[in-house]
């Protein structure tokens, strides 16, 4: 029994390691990584930045699926134990709300949020520039486009699990045209998906901390616990050789989650692994999901790799919490409501 409560499904049948004897670190990976390699389906060179949730009596995936041509698109996945997946044979056909198909140009590193009775996908999409795009299904087989929540230019969006006050809750980082610039999370709220607005800042990059110095993100939907949303993220540093993207953890207040209560020093993962430092892309650790077990406190975190794989790794609640609060950094103004 956990100590720190996680207010999700109990989910007995969530992949799982036990931590290895002597392991230092907070979060350690599943030992058959990667669980999906290159080439894994015809036409798609890699699968990376996934998302994944349960499902009927297993589970189910969202993957961006880099197509032979180059273009990333979102293809369903299927799988008994969240570990070996079916992929589907085409991409997501996605159709707006009169039934008429509406595809994007190109769809990347989804994320799926279960909000009541409905499964929301949002990706970064093609919208005159990077933007978010948004899509809702309820059996993963008819799948509806919504209206794009912000113009360009923002990435990594990124749906809680639960509405405040009736109104949908949603962190995202805004940018410019380049890849890099601005690089902070904020937290914007909805009535309907549709019309946004009290945006607040939430978490700032740096801090003096080089793994997180050129940019932040959102990674798996947050985890609302008996201390706060727990937010498992992404971390970004500029090195004479590329990026280099870590995965770190941060707990917001659970009334108003545009504070940071505590914000983790040190990233909680980092490439190190082979396929981690090599591929498509180097050096990229980029959590997009994670299983929750409320009964045993158990995590399991699905991340992308190196642009080319996608990995697994565990980790438990009280663990990290205490890994959080035992190495909290959280400076400047991020403890503040973020409205300025």
């Amino acid at each position: 029994m956990s100590k720190v409560k996680m207010f999700t499904e109990n989910l007995p049948n969530i992949p799982w390691q036990d931590k290895p004897e002597g392991y230092v670190g907070p979060v350690w990976r599943y030992t058959e990584n990667p669980i999906v390699k290159r080439n894994p389906v015809p036409g798609v060179a890699r699968i990376f930045n996934s998302a994944v949730v349960p499902f009927g009596d297993g589970f189910v995936g969202v993957f961006r699926a880099e197509k032979t041509d180059g273009i990333p698109m979102l293809r369903l996945g299927h799988s008994k134990d969240a570990i070996h997946w079916e992929f589907d044979k085409d991409e997501i056909k996605l159709y707006n709300k009169a039934g008429e198909l509406w595809m994007p140009k190109y769809a990347y590193d989804p994320r799926v949020v279960k909000v009541e009775d409905t499964y929301y996908i949002i990706w970064c999409t093609d919208f005159y520039g990077a933007a978010l795009g948004l899509a809702e299904t309820k059996d993963f087989v008819h799948f509806t486009r919504l209206e794009n929540p912000f113009i360009p230019f923002n990435r990594n969006g990124v749906l809680f699990p639960k509405k405040k006050d009736g109104k949908f809750l949603l962190l995202s980082r805004p940018s410019d045209s380049g890849h890099t610039p601005f690089g902070d999370i904020f937290l914007s709220e909805s009535p309907d998906l549709e019309y946004w607005g009290h945006h607040r800042h939430v978490m700032t990059r740096g801090y003096n901390q080089w793994w997180q110095s050129v940019k932040i993100g959102g990674g798996p939907a947050p985890i609302e616990t008996s201390e706060g949303w727990l937010l498992i993220y992404h971390g970004v540093t500029g090195t004479c050789d590329g990026y280099v993207y870590s995965m770190g953890a941060a707990i917001l207040d659970k009334d108003n989650p545009a504070i940071v209560k505590h914000r983790t020093r040190s990233f909680i993962l980092t490439p190190e692994e082979d396929y981690e430092e090599r591929g498509f892309v180097p050096n990229v650790v980029f959590p997009c999901a994670a299983l929750t077990d409320a009964e045993s406190g158990k995590i399991a975190i699905y991340y992308g790799c190196a642009d080319t794989y996608v990995g697994l790794a565990f980790t438990t609640v009280d663990e990290l919490v205490d890994y959080i609060l035992a190495n909290d950094a959280n400076t400047g103004d991020d403890d503040k409501d973020g409205i300025m």
